[in-house]
C-alpha cells in the first residue's frame, strides 16, 4: 500500500470511543435591513445605474441588536439600490476609504475584526476581594496591629466565550453579503483606522466593481 493511501485512510478513522468532530456552523451573512431609501443615507453618490448611500460609523458597529464598538477600525455602513430587479455582484475588495486625503485603506473582512470587538453594555464580573494581610511582625499589641493591605495585581477582566461568539455573531449578520445579490441590499464595511475619530477631517469612500466607479465623499 502506498503512502498516499495510508494517510488516507488515516484521515477517515476516528480514534476508538470518539464520533467525528462537529462541523462549525454555516451562519449566512444576510447584513443589515435596507433603509427605505437611498436618501435616508448621509451620502450617496451613482455607479452607472446603481446608488450607492453610505454613513460613516466611526468605531461603532450598528448591529440590529444595538451598538458595539471596535478600537482599531472603522465602519461605514452602506445600502446599494438599483432598478427594479437589479442585482450586483459583491466583495470587499471593491471598497477602498481614504482618511484625511492619505493612502487608501483597503476594505477588510469581517473576521480580522472579531478579536477587536467590544459590547459597551456588558459589564464585567466583580473581581475578588483582596484578603487583609497584617504586615507587621512584633511582640508587643501596638506592632501587631495591622498597617494596611497588601497590594495585589489587578484582577484581568475575561470575556466569557459565550458573550465572544454572541457579538462575532452579531457583527457577522451585519457585514455587507458578497457575491451576486439583488439590490437593495445593505450591511456593514471595515477599515484598519486606530486614530481619534476628531482627528478626521476629510473620508472618501472609493467604489470599483461591476456596477462601475465612484468615490462618495462622507461625513466625519
Amino acid at each position: 500500500m502506498t503512502i498516499a493511501a495510508l494517510c488516507l485512510g488515516a484521515q477517515g478513522q476516528n480514534p476508538p470511543g470518539q464520533s467525528p468532530p462537529a462541523k462549525a456552523p454555516q451562519i449566512e451573512i444576510r447584513g443589515l435591513p435596507p433603509r427605505s431609501t437611498p436618501a435616508d443615507y448621509p451620502d450617496r453618490e451613482q455607479a452607472g445605474q446603481v446608488t450607492i448611500a453610505a454613513e460613516f460609523q466611526g468605531h461603532a458597529i450598528p448591529t440590529e441588536q444595538g451598538n458595539l464598538t471596535t478600537e482599531d477600525y472603522v465602519v461605514i455602513e452602506m445600502g446599494l439600490y438599483g432598478p427594479p430587479g437589479a442585482r450586483l455582484t459583491l466583495s470587499p475588495d471593491d471598497f477602498a476609504l481614504r482618511i484625511n486625503g492619505k493612502k487608501e485603506l483597503p476594505s477588510q473582512p469581517f473576521g480580522v475584526v472579531l478579536g477587536n470587538v467590544k459590547d459597551p453594555e456588558w459589564v464585567p464580573p466583580e473581581p475578588p476581594k483582596p484578603k487583609a494581610k497584617n504586615l507587621n511582625i512584633g511582640g508587643n499589641e501596638e506592632e501587631q496591629q495591622p498597617r494596611g493591605e497588601a497590594k495585589e495585581p489587578p484582577f484581568p477582566v475575561k470575556v466569557p466565550l459565550e458573550v465572544q461568539r454572541a457579538l462575532n455573531l452579531r457583527v457577522q449578520k451585519a457585514a455587507l453579503p458578497e457575491g451576486d445579490r439583488a439590490l437593495p441590499v445593505a450591511g456593514l464595511i471595515f477599515f484598519q483606522y486606530g486614530g481619534k475619530i476628531q482627528k478626521i477631517h476629510t473620508i472618501e469612500l472609493i467604489y470599483s466593481g461591476s456596477a462601475g466607479k465612484a468615490t462618495l465623499t462622507l461625513e466625519p
